[in-house]
């Protein structure tokens, strides 16, 4: 095994109000080293046009019951991947700031402190009763678990209720914080997160309406890096954009936040079998099998998006065919067939799913594939990337002529079956691809994105299609939109001929 900085390794999950009714049923077979109890309050402070928060500071006073702490925390910075975020501690005599008490270089240059001093406001406060237990686990290794439950306030009346535990390994194994873990969560009712709850007031103090839906980007990945790491580097990533778009989720009905979270799982699955000839199938065997089940649980989201673009803006795109507002009518009634919000966070707190994402997290951070590892994989996955990222690259291009090649004449069910391929092959560029000049690169991916893109639009065709079948329609409008689907899927066929030429002329980025 590698060797690991020692950090603090940690949990955070939102439970339901009602959770420490749970806690107390899991931690009375454990040995409880030490209980404590105590309110807690924190005051954050700012100037009205947030010049602490532009400059990425943070100042807090804290009451511990009936003491009082200042902190300041600044920006801080990353050395050798590792964040390092300065912190200045002091105690004060009442909840009002003391700049006076900070040391001076703690300050960016040139920030008036006497001007700042004068034009605080307090801008949120959390209150919380914190509930503390340390754990002897089984293995002896101890695990202090933390409850909090209160509320988030504003000065101008904004709420936000606290209810969250917080798992913290204090001295062992990692693995026994993820078993405490899977004991709370057995029977679901948390979800992982890890918005603090000084971000929570931030954004409530600010009428911050939410994070946007981002498309996922590239692994960022570089030539220093070895074929292990970018491995952890590319699920990493994607569970960084899986969290972030549960939370968009959570936060406000958002369709296209689940979309993402389905571009995630895929990226992790195609990280496995990207990686997959030095890391055996059986090391990730479990994992698979409940990524599988999560996508089979989110498969109607594309069958969703389908019909959200048919109907969109007054169903346009069906403007032209008579039976346009009886179709509507029907992929409306389709539409109300798919789950519901209230399912899918159902879902988002099981414990099924929860135990995934914990044992996703941790197996990337135990690298648990390592014990299934032989001496020559494991001097593979020493390597440096580059080389492994060429043939991979080269090897998905060879997979993609033999289907795509010009000679091959391709219809719209030959396409339709050919998209998890070509999915995966652009899932592969996605992991290694950073590695390259960035024009050329995009350059290359944008005729197989069109691609896809045509593919995604026959998709759009199908609902219509099933519904033109219908023995409702009379003869005339099923004939209108049998030559509809016929002139679009003709048009279709021409243009993603039209990217595949383009595509299969340009040369590899990854041998420029």
């Amino acid at each position: 095994m590698g060797t690991f900085m020692e950090t603090e390794i940690e949990l955070k999950f939102f439970v339901s109000t009602d959770f420490s009714r749970q806690i107390r049923d899991k931690i009375t077979d454990l040995k409880v080293l030490q209980q404590r109890q105590r309110d807690l309050g924190n005051i954050y402070y700012d100037t009205p046009d947030y010049l602490l928060r532009r400059h990425d500071i943070g100042l807090r006073v804290r009451r511990y019951d009936d003491v009082f702490v200042q902190t300041l925390k600044t920006a801080g910075r990353v050395v050798a991947g590792l964040h390092q975020r300065p912190e200045y501690n002091a105690e004060l005599e009442s909840p009002v700031p003391d700049l006076s008490l900070i040391p001076a270089d703690a300050w960016p240059e040139g920030l008036d402190i006497e001007a700042l001093s004068a034009n605080l406001n307090p801008l949120f406060s959390t209150d919380f009763e914190r509930q503390q237990w340390l754990l002897a686990m089984p293995d002896s290794s101890q695990v202090e678990l933390a409850f909090d439950s209160g509320e988030v306030t504003t000065e101008n009346g904004g709420y936000d209720p606290i209810c969250e535990v917080e798992l913290e390994l204090k001295s062992g194994q990692t693995d026994a914080l993820f078993v405490l873990a899977r004991e709370l969560a057995e029977n679901g009712g948390l979800r992982l997160g890890n918005l603090s709850k000084a971000a929570r007031g931030y954004r409530l103090a600010t009428g911050y309406e939410g994070d946007p839906v981002k498309p996922l980007t590239m692994v960022h990945v570089s030539g220093l890096m070895s074929v292990e790491q970018s491995f952890v580097k590319a699920l990493e990533h994607a569970l960084d954009h899986w969290h972030y778009h549960e939370q968009v989720y959570v936060e406000r009905p958002e369709q296209e936040a689940i979309f993402e979270m389905c571009n995630a799982v895929s990226l992790i699955r195609q990280a496995l079998v990207l990686y997959g000839g030095l890391i055996p199938r059986r090391a990730s065997a479990l994992l698979r099998q409940e990524l599988q089940w999560l996508e089979g649980e989110l498969d109607w989201v594309y069958e969703g998006r389908a019909i959200e673009r048919l109907l969109d803006d007054k169903g346009h795109f069906l403007r032209k065919l008579n039976a346009q507002k009886p179709l509507m009518a029907k992929l409306s009634d389709r539409y109300d067939e798919l789950p519901e919000r209230a399912e899918v966070l159902e879902l988002l707190h099981s414990s099924r799913y929860c135990n995934l994402l914990l044992d996703l997290s941790r197996w990337i951070l135990t690298r648990g594939w390592q014990p299934f590892l032989d001496d020559k994989a494991r001097e593979k996955l020493g390597e440096p990337i580059r080389q492994f990222a060429n043939r991979s690259l080269a090897q998905s291009w060879d997979e993609l002529l033999s289907v795509f090649a010009e000679g091959n004449e391709l219809d719209r069910f030959a396409y339709l079956d050919q998209q998890p391929r070509l999915n995966r092959n652009l899932m592969s560029g996605c992991c290694v691809a950073a590695l390259f000049e960035t024009e050329e690169r995009e350059t290359f991916r944008l005729p197989w994105l069109d691609l896809l893109q045509g593919i995604e639009d026959f998709q759009l065709l199908e609902p219509v299609r099933k519904l033109a079948d219908d023995e409702d329609l009379d003869e005339d409008d099923r004939a209108q939109i049998e030559k509809w689907l016929g002139r679009k899927e003709e048009s279709l066929l021409h243009a993603m001929m039209q990217s595949r030429q383009i595509g299969l002329q340009l040369e590899p980025y990854w041998d420029i």
